[in-house]
């Protein structure tokens, strides 16, 4: 008796259990279940890259709003702290006599 198409029927056999099994763990944990083929994997890398598909588009400009309100936030916090360390450095090389004069101005107005 030839047993030699076994090999190939087992073959596949064993290919489509691993896949049965993969996605059954990934159902049970939570992961989402997709095509793992290679086309997936190539998305997969190039949105890695960059090259993002249209529902990544809406979260990427999401987050460039929220860097950019950040950033404007920060740059107005800087130009504060600037303001201050100005007044700072301004008090502490003007002569003792100019700036108790200044001080008793504010307290006149």
């Amino acid at each position: 008796m030839d047993m030699g198409w076994m090999v190939p029927v087992g073959v596949v056999g064993a290919i489509s259990a691993r896949h049965a099994f993969t996605t059954w763990v990934k159902a049970k944990h939570g992961y989402p279940i997709e095509d793992e083929g290679r086309s997936a994997r190539r998305m997969r890398r190039l949105g890695r890259w960059g090259h993002s598909s249209g529902g990544d588009d809406l979260e990427a400009e999401r987050k460039i709003m929220l860097l950019t309100n950040e950033n404007d936030k920060l740059t107005g916090q800087v130009g504060r702290l600037e303001e201050r360390i100005a007044v700072l450095e301004r008090i502490a090389t003007d002569p003792a006599e100019r700036t108790a004069r200044e001080i008793e101005a504010l307290r006149d107005r």
